[in-house]
């Protein structure tokens, strides 16, 4: 069985398929929604961290990689008709670029947390 980062490097667009780790680590997230919480993960850190199952794209390229997997964990959300999940997470998203452009990157852990421990209640 694969871990849901594994399956998120697999389901994300073909094109990134050649910056694809083979040495991804296991991830942070488990349970039923794993799969959306580490695709919109993975697209906050190619934001404004260092991706864990991504590597060797150039930073333009790498924004718009965040972007397309934040868009993968949305529409699977999406799809499962979950739209107060949705919000959430697209709050989540909002809330942690404004901490990163007020200067507070140290924020952004306590928000994911806190989503995190809200969205699996």
């Amino acid at each position: 069985m694969s871990s849901a980062i594994e399956q998120v490097t697999r389901s994300a667009d073909p094109s990134l398929a050649p910056f694809a780790r083979d040495d991804a680590p296991a991830g942070r997230f488990h349970g039923e929604r794993a799969f959306t919480l580490e695709a919109v993960y993975e697209g906050f850190l190619m934001h404004y961290r260092e991706a864990r199952a991504f590597a060797g794209m150039d930073p333009d390229l790498e924004l718009l990689a965040g972007d397309s997997l934040y868009a993968l964990g949305l529409e699977r959300l999406a799809e499962q008709g979950d739209l107060r999940a949705v919000a959430e997470l697209a709050d989540l998203i909002s809330a942690c670029a404004q901490a990163q452009a007020e200067g507070r990157p140290d924020d952004t852990e306590g928000l994911w947390d806190a989503t995190v421990q809200r969205f699996s209640a």
